[in-house]
């Protein structure tokens, strides 16, 4: 008897542990966002003016740069290197999108990553795609997952003047980047209603930044092959491409080309990084070859080393063979 009830209150300690409380401010922005954004839509169709929809289609092109290619291929996995006018940009572009500071969207992505397809994940990889593109984000961390979060390594992020200055001032980064910025330029400098201003400019912008950027934590449910999918079984086949690029990536995320929404080295994202080391922004551009994969997993089978240690290990010497600009190139070098 005393046995089972030291079992139970230890399974209640360890639930409690693990429990996870919702952000209500942030569940009751989430209604509004979603009704207010689809009310946009509207507005957009019957009142906004050409100039509105135009600056708003490039706030919000800026926003998914912030999170694609900011936070998630350089700050989160380091796939380049970029230079200060770069990294300022793309922090006001990330700002736009209204995730959260840099470095809090970063710590959260690299436990993603750590704890991928476990119970730990604070996305939900085990569960569905709506617990890891919804719930995920309006909840709050476990105790447990509070201490994780302290073990991940931030300390380039914490070396990183812009980074910090965004963290240290994100709520009025935020008012002015995000709010101000999208909502007085229409209403002041285009002539356009406040009710487009707003519902458009702020609201609908907010609603696509916010779930696509969402998308790189829940994106291996839509475009990634998981064990038992069965194409000719799913009508999503009519839809959507599935493949590997998913699994590849959290297997080895350090490469520039790796999509966020199921695509490798064709997507906007690897675009514009290439444009960006064009111009001499961006530096040090990390991808794996397939000749340096297939000679890593031939050593690894040889050796009987880690498979990824072993492809670090050839895509390092294939980096050293490479010229500078090889990615200007990609059909020959990649």
């Amino acid at each position: 008897m005393e046995k089972t009830e030291q079992k139970t209150t230890v399974q209640d300690g360890d639930s409690i542990h693990k429990k996870r409380d919702a952000i209500w401010p942030l569940v009751l922005f989430y209604i509004h966002l979603n009704i207010l954004g689809v009310y946009g839509i509207y507005v957009l169709f019957t009142s906004a003016t050409w100039p509105t929809i135009l600056f708003t289609s490039v706030l919000t092109l800026f926003g998914i740069l912030g999170v694609t290619v900011g936070v998630h291929r350089l700050w989160a996995h380091r796939t380049f290197t970029a230079s200060k006018p770069l990294n300022l940009f793309l922090m006001l572009c990330q700002t736009t999108a209204g995730q959260g500071s840099i470095y809090s969207v970063v710590q959260a992505h690299r436990l993603h990553h750590a704890k991928f397809q476990q119970d730990e994940d604070p996305y939900y990889s085990k569960h569905s795609f709506m617990y890891a593109q919804v719930r995920g984000g309006l909840l709050r961390y476990s105790p447990q997952q509070e201490e994780l979060l302290k073990e991940v390594d931030m300390s380039d992020l914490e070396s990183d003047p812009i980074v910090m200055f965004q963290k240290r001032f994100y709520v009025l980064l935020y008012i002015f980047v995000n709010i101000l910025l999208s909502v007085n330029t229409p209403f002041q400098y285009f002539g356009d209603s406040l009710t487009a201003s707003m519902f458009v400019g702020f609201w609908l912008r907010s609603l696509i930044v916010i779930n696509v950027g969402n998308l790189v934590n829940s994106s291996h449910f839509i475009w990634s092959l998981h064990k038992g999918f069965k194409a000719a079984d799913s009508n999503s086949i009519f839809l959507i491409t599935k493949s590997y690029w998913p699994q590849f990536h959290y297997l080895l995320p350090r490469d520039y080309q790796s999509g966020e929404f199921g695509d490798y080295a064709t997507g906007i994202g690897s675009a514009m990084i290439r444009v960006f080391a064009a111009l001499d922004w961006a530096k040090d551009l990390k991808t794996y070859g397939s000749v340096a994969v297939r000679q890593g997993l031939t050593k690894a089978v040889e050796t009987g080393r880690p498979i990824v240690e072993c492809i670090e290990e050839e895509v390092n010497l294939e980096e050293n063979a490479l010229p500078a600009n090889h990615f200007l190139n990609r059909e020959k070098f990649m």
